[in-house]
This record gives structure tokens, C-alpha cells and sequence, in this order.
């Protein structure tokens, strides 16, 4: 059943309790409320995260037998590898003070929530591995995210979807970043409950989210849009009450993202700072003209890497999946979201291959999928979900192991 842009104002109370609500007299729930209105929520979201958990279990498994297989390091290739290790520099030794003309004397283009929660997490535990600390909060982050999609497939199309829909993002082809030192996991979270947020009317959880996303990832700018957007447009609607909530939540969406990129401007000097370390980095907005291109000579004039035929099968894919969304009328918040990530990630010029992981957020894309598996016979399910965990497995361990590249 397609939902449209009412659906905020409309929808029956949801079964995952917002944080900052109130009771009936204005005063906070005492906290043993507030712990069984959790436990109550977790009860109901358990067969999603226990089947995300067995899934991502899964592909770490299988990599980890391949990676002793073929004599690499399990803990280094998870922990510290790739961007992993810019993030833990940032979190050991803060951020470059110029611009600089090396790409690797340079790490403001990395956003700051991640590296803060890894030095924390040094902070209070510094007995650990490097990179231990990172690991964990992408792991815990995980979890989190599979809860929120859970939550908005639940609230949309009931209790199956969202769990299939949990199920599919931790077997989508690169979910391995998932429980990697990356912050793919982390931005996913705080993307997925800002966009329930405002599917269920907490315009300030939704901004706040959104604000913190924005402080993740240079793609936070996306879930911002939608959330300042769509609380705008509902000041509009003659039913809405407590105008100055969604008037909030559309101001403090975008402060993340918006601090960040001016303190980089700051630190550097210049109004374009984060632009100039963007460029680089050779990542500019161009439309789309270097994508097309890329795709254009993958497709006639050269014979790509396998890794390098997924992440254009993923990307086509998810312009596909958008159109399915579009065409089920999904809320517009989730419209928005997806495709403004779709739009960044497809007109970068930036390098190509890691932009399948770039997609890792856009789990309204697998909507559609989501909706017509659980339709499906429990047996078919079963098969086709567990064939998909098992391709990701694969993926997931080829791409560390099997492609010369990073993620």
C-alpha cells in the first residue's frame, strides 16, 4: 500500500518509542516506563536485527577464512585499512592546518563525528588493538541502523517488510564495510531514525539526527534536504499544530553539515576551504559527465575488474530502484533522501569504485524489493534472502581480498 506525503499526520502510532516524548501532564516518562516502552520495542524489532546479525556473521566468516587462506590479516584489513587508518590518524592527531598539495598530507575532506567517537573510545578503553575502538562503533552503529530501517519498513508496510528490508541492506554486495572501521554504518543509523523521525512527526529528533548525520559524511547534506523540506512544506498543511516544532527541526537539519564545511573554510582561510580540499581530492560535481563516461568505456572499450562490473551493476541498479520508489509513491522524505544521495554520488567526478559503498545509506532504494519479498511464500523468502547473504559473503570478501583497491 503506497504511502504519500501525509502519511506523517495520518499513521497510527508507532510501536518504537520516541525519546524525548512526553506523558499526558508535560513531565518525562520515569525511567522503568521508559525502559519497558524500550523493551517492548527491541521484542518487537528482534527478528530483523537477530537476521541482520546472522547475515553480516555470515560475511564475516567467510572473509575471515578466505583472508587466512590466503595469509592476510584479519584485524588489520577491518581495523585499519583504506579509510580506516585516515580516520584513526584524525583521531590520534586531529586534522591538517593547510591545504596543502598532497592528497595525502591533507585529511579535511573526512568528517568529524567518527574519528570523535573512535578517540572516546581510545579514551576509555586504551588497553585495545588499534582500531578496536573504531571497529566497535561501526558494529554497534550497525545494529542501530538495522533497527531504524526495521522501524521505517515496519511503520510503512508492516512488521515482514521491515524485516526483509533490515535483512537485504546487510546483504547488499559491499555490507562487509559494514562492520569495517568505516562510517558507513554510523551515518546509516542516525540517517534511518531521521527519516522515521519525520515519518512519525518528532521534527526536532529529526533534525537533530539529521544534524549529526551531517557531521558524518559529506552526504549528510542529503537527509538535511529532506528533513528541512519536508517539515517546511508541513507548516503548510491547515492541520498542523505546534508550527514552531517542524520550524526547528528545518533549522537545526542542515547545522551539522553546514559547521563543519564553514570550519574547514576557517581553518584554511578561505570562504571555499572544504571545496578546495574537495578538488584535491579530485572530487568535483560535474553532472554526472565523469560517470558517464566511465560507464561508457566499461561498457565498450574496456574489460573491467569484476569488483568494478558490480559497482556499475549496483549503481544502474539503484537508478532503477529509484524510479520503482518514485513510481510507488514512498513518502517524500525518503524520495528526497535517496535522491539527492543519487545525485551526489552519480555526479561526482571523484574515483569510481567506492561509490557502490557510497550508496550504502540509500536503503529507501531497497524498499521495493523489500515490499515484494515479503509477499512472497516463507520458502521462497528463505531462499532468495539466504542466496543474497551468501552473494554478499563473496562480494564482501572479494573486494578486500580479491580487488586491489580500497572499498
Amino acid at each position: 500500500m503506497p504511502y504519500g506525503f501525509s502519511e506523517p499526520s495520518t499513521a497510527a502510532p508507532t510501536r518504537v518509542p520516541a525519546p524525548a516524548s512526553r506523558t499526558p501532564h508535560g513531565t518525562a516518562p520515569t525511567p522503568p516506563r521508559l525502559r519497558a516502552r524500550t523493551a517492548d520495542a527491541l521484542r518487537h524489532a528482534w527478528p530483523a536485527l537477530a537476521a541482520y546479525t546472522a547475515v553480516r556473521a555470515l560475511g564475516l566468516l567467510v572473509f575471515t577464512v578466505w583472508a587466512h587462506r590466503d595469509h592476510r590479516g584479519v584485524r588489520h584489513l577491518l581495523m585499519e585499512s583504506w579509510d580506516c587508518d585516515w580516520y584513526l590518524k584524525i583521531a590520534q592527531n586531529g586534522y591538517a592546518d593547510e591545504l596543502g598539495t598532497r592528497i595525502d598530507g591533507n585529511n579535511l575532506a573526512f568528517f568529524p563525528l567518527y574519528p570523535l567517537l573512535v578517540r572516546a573510545g581510545d579514551a576509555l578503553a586504551p588497553w585495545l588493538p588499534r582500531g578496536a575502538a573504531g571497529l566497535s562503533v561501526s558494529v554497534a552503529a550497525s545494529l542501530l541502523a538495522a533497527w531504524g530501517i526495521f522501524a521505517v519498513g515496519d511503520r510503512l508496510y508492516g512488521r515482514r517488510t521491515g524485516v526483509v528490508l533490515a535483512v537485504l541492506w546487510g546483504s547488499l554486495p559491499v555490507a562487509l564495510v559494514q562492520w569495517m572501521g568505516y562510517t558507513e554504518s554510523l551515518f546509516t543509523a542516525l540517517c534511518a531514525w531521521s527519516l522515521y523521525a519525520v515519518l512519525s512527526g518528532r521534527w526536532l529528533w529529526a533534525g537533530s539526527l539529521a544534524a549529526l548525520a551531517g557531521l558524518t559524511r559529506p552526504t549528510g547534506v542529503a537527509v538535511a534536504a529532506a528533513v528541512s523540506l519536508t517539515a517546511l512544506l508541513a507548516l503548510r498543511r491547515p492541520s498542523a499544530t505546534r508550527p514552531l516544532r517542524p520550524l526547528l527541526g528545518a533549522l537545526v537539519a542542515p547545522l551539522g553539515w553546514l559547521a563543519y564545511v564553514g570550519w574547514v573554510g576557517l581553518r584554511l582561510g578561505r570562504w571555499d576551504g572544504y571545496f578546495a580540499v574537495q578538488k584535491l581530492w579530485r572530487n568535483e560535481w560535474d553532472g554526472g559527465v565523469a560517470t558517464y563516461r566511465r560507464m561508457r568505456d566499461l561498457f565498450f572499450t574496456e574489460r573491467p575488474a569484476l569488483f568494478v562490473a558490480m559497482v556499475t551493476v549496483v549503481l544502474l541498479g539503484a537508478v532503477v530502484l529509484f524510479v520503482l520508489s518514485a513510481g510507488d509513491r514512498q513518502p517524500l522524505p525518503l524520495l528526497v533522501f535517496s535522491g539527492l544521495l543519487l545525485v551526489i554520488v552519480l555526479g561526482s567526478s571523484g574515483v569510481y569504485f567506492p561509490r557502490a559503498r557510497f550508496l550504502l545509506p540509500g536503503f529507501p532504494l531497497l524498499l521495493p524489493i523489500a515490499v515484494a519479498l515479503a509477499r512472497a511464500r516463507a520458502h521462497v523468502l528463505v531462499t532468495l534472502l539466504t542466496t543474497a547473504a551468501l552473494m554478499s559473503a563473496v562480494c564482501g570478501g572479494h573486494m578486500l581480498l580479491g580487488w586491489h583497491g580500497p572499498p
